[in-house]
Order: structure tokens, then C-alpha cells, then sequence
């Protein structure tokens, strides 16, 4: 029996024989459809499930792979870099990579410094980015220099060195405006900062900057005037009493040093008292001679800084291929040692004489002395920003 209208009901026998045919076709496949419908569902069901799981793993492997990264990027920033890229962890913006490197977690600053120093175009992309999200505004510059300077670590090579401080000048004289009359006297100003930093609390430099020094080394940098002396004796005291804090990524502040040299080798020492030779490994870098026992050493034995000496040939009854590093002025060098116990003391050489393998390595470590000492690009450009900013007025 089946209702119909209105209270009625009828039965398919009061149908006539074709619309039986038709109602029982209608039925059948509005059946088949709900079963279709029903067969979709569980097909949904079960796709959903199955997205559910590959997005769970995804997830689930994405912090392995932000790990891996950052591991590589350690090894080698440019790769490390691209892996990120490819796992869709970074989008390949100078905008993005320089956020990832700002927050720096679990990145090594001295390959965050190699990055941001290098010269391709899309890295001084990121440079810019990386230098615009540090916020300068109404900081004096000692405190801004802190700041910028515990976020990487300033690599050895002088011309990514000055990309990085020249864009760190032109952020601080864009967000204090009147502080200075150009971005030139903040670049200048800042290196002499960092150059203070480094005579007032390296052990090795005996001849210590002065306030007198350190306001006459900065005389007319201010498009040819000079700056307020109480901001510069301000500036002297707030180094004198806290050195900046350089990043330290492996616990040894001189390894940074000896990644690159210069040049290395074995070469035979003269000793300064007692005229015995000793084979010594030597690394020519940063325009400093280091020597050390083995090559397996963390710490040098000694520490030459070539300052206000000169490197000639010379000739030794018991040695051949021998050069020396003498002083200007007929002084004692100023360099150090560690003596038997482990203490620094100062070493006691007007003259260091050293002998070579050979005539070719004796005259390669000459030119490459010479250099270090007379050519270092570092303070040439330093003194042309100087001139620059002097002769303005």
C-alpha cells in the first residue's frame, strides 16, 4: 500500500501495467543511486584519511628537514640555502632568507657573516633586508654598533667588510637623522669604534689607543668638521669599560682566524735568548704571524703583529733561505708568547729570524709579509672614506 495525495493511498495493482514498469525502473535507480552515493562517500572518506596522513607526515618530517638545513647552511651557507628552498621551508626572497638569518636559531654566525658578505647581486639583496630589521632609531651609535655586530660575525675579507658597514651606516643615518651631516662620517666613525675596540682589549697590542688619540684620529670626518667632544670621549669610555661581544660559534675565538690564511707552512724559528732553531707551523693572516707547535694546535706558541716592522732577506752561517722581520725604530717587536707553563708573556725579539725550505718558499713568504704589512685593503679604504669626508669642507 503507498499514501498518495492527500490521506489517499494505492496499491501498484490499481496502476495500469506501464507506469507499474516505470515506478519499478524509478525505484531501481534511485536504489542504484543512493548505493553510488554511498560507494562515493567511502571513497571520500578513505582520500581524506590518506591526505590526513601525508600532511601529518609532512609535518612531521618538515623539522627534520629545517634541521638538515641549517646544518648544511653551517657547512656551506649558499648550499644550505638551496636545500631550504627546495623543502619549501624558504621562499627564495631576499626578503624571507634575510628573516630566517635575523632570527639566526641554530645558524652559525660566521656563516651568516660569509652570506651576507658575499658580492653576488641577490646576496647584497639580502644584506639590505637583513640590516633593515634591526630598529636604530634614537640608539647612539656605540650601542647600535653592539647590536648590529652580535647578529653575524664580520668576515677576514676587507671588501665584504665594507658592504656590510656601509649599509649598516646608511640604515643608522636614515632612521637619526641630524646626528650626523652624511653617511660617510657614521661609516668612518663606526670603523674607528671597532678599531678602538680592538687596541683597548687585544691583549696582544701593547700601544693602547688614547682619548687624545682617539678624538685627533677623528678630526674633520664630519664633512671636514669635527664632532662634538664629549660624543666622541662618550663614545671612548663606553668601549673602555665594555669590549663588544663577538659571537662565538665553536668556544675559540682564534680558530676564526686560521680558517683562511694567508699563507701557512713549516718554517725554522730562531729562538730570542737562546739562539737554538725550532721547527714551527706559521699562518700568515689578519696582519698578524702566528706560529704553533703542531698543526694540531687550537692556540698559537706566539703572536707577531706586523705593525711598524719590515721583512728583508738575511744571511745565517748554519741556515739557508733565511729572511727577518725587524723593527722600524730599533725596538723591541711587539709580540707575545706562552711560556712553558702556559702563561702570555711578551716576547723579547728586536729581530725575528726565520729560515725556509727553500729559495722559492723563503721569497713567496716575503712578498706575502710585505703585503700584510704595507697593503692592507681594509685601512686604504678606511683612509680614502677619511680624505673623502675631510676635504667636503
Amino acid at each position: 500500500m503507498q499514501s498518495f495525495g492527500e490521506g489517499k493511498s494505492f496499491e501498484m495493482k490499481d496502476l495500469p501495467p506501464e507506469e507499474q514498469i516505470a515506478l519499478a525502473e524509478i525505484r531501481e535507480q534511485k536504489a542504484r543511486i543512493i548505493h553510488e552515493i554511498q560507494l562515493l562517500e567511502n571513497e571520500l572518506r578513505a582520500v581524506s584519511e590518506e591526505l590526513q596522513s601525508i600532511e601529518y607526515s609532512i609535518e612531521e618530517r618538515k623539522p627534520n628537514h629545517l634541521s638538515i638545513g641549517r646544518k648544511k647552511f653551517n657547512m656551506d651557507p649558499k648550499k644550505g640555502i638551496e636545500y631550504l628552498i627546495e623543502h619549501e621551508l624558504l621562499q627564495n626572497s631576499s626578503e624571507d632568507i634575510a628573516q630566517f638569518l635575523f632570527k639566526g636559531e641554530g645558524l652559525n654566525k660566521t656563516a651568516i657573516g660569509d652570506y651576507l658578505g658575499e658580492r653576488h647581486d641577490f646576496n647584497i639583496e639580502v644584506l639590505k633586508a637583513f640590516v633593515n630589521l634591526h630598529e636604530f632609531s634614537d640608539t647612539i651609535l656605540v650601542q647600535a654598533l653592539r647590536q648590529f655586530l652580535w647578529s653575524f660575525r664580520l668576515p677576514g675579507e676587507a671588501q665584504k667588510i665594507d658592504r656590510m658597514m656601509e649599509c649598516f651606516a646608511q640604515r643608522y643615518f636614515e632612521l637619526n637623522p641630524g646626528v650626523f651631516t652624511s653617511t660617510d662620517t657614521c661609516y668612518i666613525l663606526s670603523f674607528s669604534i671597532i678599531m678602538l675596540n680592538t687596541s683597548l682589549h687585544n691583549p696582544s697590542i701593547k700601544d693602547k689607543t688614547t682619548v687624545d688619540r682617539f678624538i685627533a684620529m677623528n678630526r674633520g670626518i664630519n664633512d671636514g668638521g669635527d664632532l662634538p667632544e664629549e660624543l666622541l670621549v662618550n663614545l671612548f669610555e663606553s668601549i673602555k669599560k665594555e669590549p663588544f661581544k663577538i659571537p662565538e660559534d665553536d668556544g675559540n675565538d682564534l680558530m676564526h682566524t686560521f680558517f683562511n690564511p694567508i699563507k701557512e707552512g713549516w718554517l725554522l724559528k730562531q729562538g730570542g735568548r737562546y739562539k737554538s732553531w725550532k721547527r714551527r707551523w706559521f699562518i700568515l693572516n689578519d696582519n698578524c704571524l702566528y706560529y704553533f707547535q703542531f698543526t694540531t694546535d687550537k692556540e698559537p706558541k706566539g703572536i707577531i703583529p706586523l705593525e711598524n716592522i719590515q721583512v728583508r732577506n738575511s744571511q745565517d752561517r748554519s741556515k739557508e733561505f733565511c729572511f727577518e722581520l725587524y723593527s722600524v725604530n730599533n725596538a723591541l717587536i711587539k709580540a707575545c708568547k706562552t711560556d712553558s707553563e702556559g702563561k702570555v708573556i711578551e716576547g723579547k725579539h728586536s729581530v725575528y729570524r726565520i729560515s725556509a725550505s727553500d729559495e722559492r718558499d723563503r721569497d713567496d713568504w716575503i712578498k706575502c709579509i710585505k703585503e700584510s704589512i704595507s697593503n692592507n685593503p681594509f685601512y686604504d679604504m678606511l683612509a680614502m672614506r677619511r680624505r673623502k669626508a675631510v676635504h667636503k669642507k
